[in-house]
């Protein structure tokens, strides 16, 4: 029996056949890039509302691109900014790896920090893919956007800064008219966002209100005892705490100031005390505690169903609430948000897609989402008109209420017992 050993022919007609059907299966794709730092509870959460939002736009058979239909497939990679020691050319280097190696059409959620994003934006404009940004919230993106157009494939869905601030300033007004609360003490991570944020306040709210305020401490990413900044503010009586936090660690403080009976209103941002697990993890004692949602979706609501069907479509497909107060929501308005622009594009084209991002109008999740010029999207108090942020307070049975702002607010603040 001979042995037959491929020809030159042979091998041609194989190569044809893998070549064929590979661009075959990559031209019949919407790569869609996930770059961020997965392991985090907002970047994993964030993750799993895109899956969420592809499966439901490819179970009605894709974008329609021009004549023909076409389904999403997803790229993910793990950008590692969260560890310590990983240089930002790292997280940089593993933007441009997917972005290059995978051919994707966008990215959606993004880096996790500024320190990454700000950089990164260079690349996406290099290679003109737009970036739907759920995370990062430093507002020197939307700066940077309107001095020069090469930036213009950026887009930030989430929250920013300034707009987190006016959340802030908000709800310290209402408790003032409320309560006649004026005496705050400041708990803050020790990181360029909250420093952002706490900076912010003082300059557009404590000092020019006349506001008190009692201290200011900040604390290390991974710090775990806050006892002495709680000792502070009871002795000098802060009648609010205003934290910034979104490390897991700061968890502890809402069980110190339960433990010291700190007669001060705890109110803020504490990541990991903002979902359904909280109420076990903290043993009961997030009660009374006044958290801040940065996207409205990211918690249901009784007033505004569009929030209450993402996240219950949620949690039917991973079998639980979501725990991330930042990221998911936006992540998954953004797929349709890119969705819709494609289809008003009938093309894959980036800088036709870019021109229909900018004339985005969607009612969902979060509210209504457009953009201003600097492609950030619009945050204000009513979901009809704007995108939505919110504060929940954690009642004595274990709920999560909405009480602000008051066009979703499902009920009146109430102060701790002691």
């Amino acid at each position: 029996m001979k042995i037959r050993f491929p020809g030159i022919r042979d091998i041609f007609l194989l190569i044809l056949f893998f070549a064929l059907n590979t661009s075959s299966h990559a031209s019949d794709d919407i790569v869609l890039g996930v770059a961020t730092s997965l392991r985090t509870l907002e970047g994993g959460e964030s993750f799993r509302a895109v899956e969420l939002a592809v499966d439901e736009i490819n179970a009605l058979g894709g974008v329609k691109v021009g004549d023909k239909k076409m389904r999403f497939r997803i790229e993910k990679i793990d950008l590692l900014e969260i560890y310590p020691g990983i240089p930002v050319e790292e997280s940089l280097k593993r933007i441009e790896n997917i972005i290059i190696k995978q051919k994707v059409n966008a990215v959606v959620v993004g880096p996790y920090k500024s320190e990454v994003m700000l950089p990164a934006m260079d690349m996406f404009s290099s290679h003109k893919v737009p970036l739907l940004a759920a995370l990062g919230v430093l507002p020197a993106a939307e700066v940077k956007i309107m001095k020069d157009t090469k930036y213009k494939y950026i887009f930030r869905i989430c929250i920013n800064s300034k707009y987190l601030v006016s959340c802030l300033i908000n709800m310290m007004k209402f408790l003032n008219e409320r309560f006649g609360f004026n005496k705050v003490f400041v708990i803050n991570q020790d990181r360029a966002w909250e420093r952002t944020t706490t900076s912010l306040m003082f300059k557009l709210f404590f000092d020019k209100a006349g506001w008190e305020v009692l201290g200011m401490e900040f604390y290390p990413t991974g710090a775990t005892d806050f006892r002495a900044a709680l000792t502070k503010a009871r002795k000098k009586g802060a009648q609010i705490i205003l934290p910034i936090f979104d490390m897991p660690t700061s968890s502890n403080l809402v069980r110190q100031w339960k433990d010291l009976k700190v007669p001060a209103l705890l109110c803020g941002f504490i990541s990991p005390m903002i979902g359904p697990s909280a109420w076990k993890k903290s043993e009961g004692k997030v009660a009374g505690v006044m958290n801040l949602i940065f996207e409205l979706g990211n918690v249901p609501s009784d007033k505004y169903k569009p929030a209450d069907a993402f996240y219950r479509a949620y949690m039917e497909k991973f079998g639980r609430g979501i725990e991330a107060g930042h990221g998911p929501s936006p992540s998954y308005e953004s797929v349709y948000i890119f969705a819709d622009a494609i289809e008003k594009a009938g093309s894959l084209d980036p800088d036709r897609i870019v021109t229909c991002l900018e004339e985005t109008d969607r009612v969902g999740a979060m509210g209504r989402i457009k953009f201003h010029k600097g492609h950030q999207t619009l945050f204000g108090e009513d979901p009809e008109a704007e995108a939505l942020a919110c504060v929940i307070q954690w009642t004595k049975e274990g709920k999560r209420k909405i009480i602000y702002p008051l066009s979703i607010a499902e009920g009146d603040i109430e102060l701790p017992s002691f």
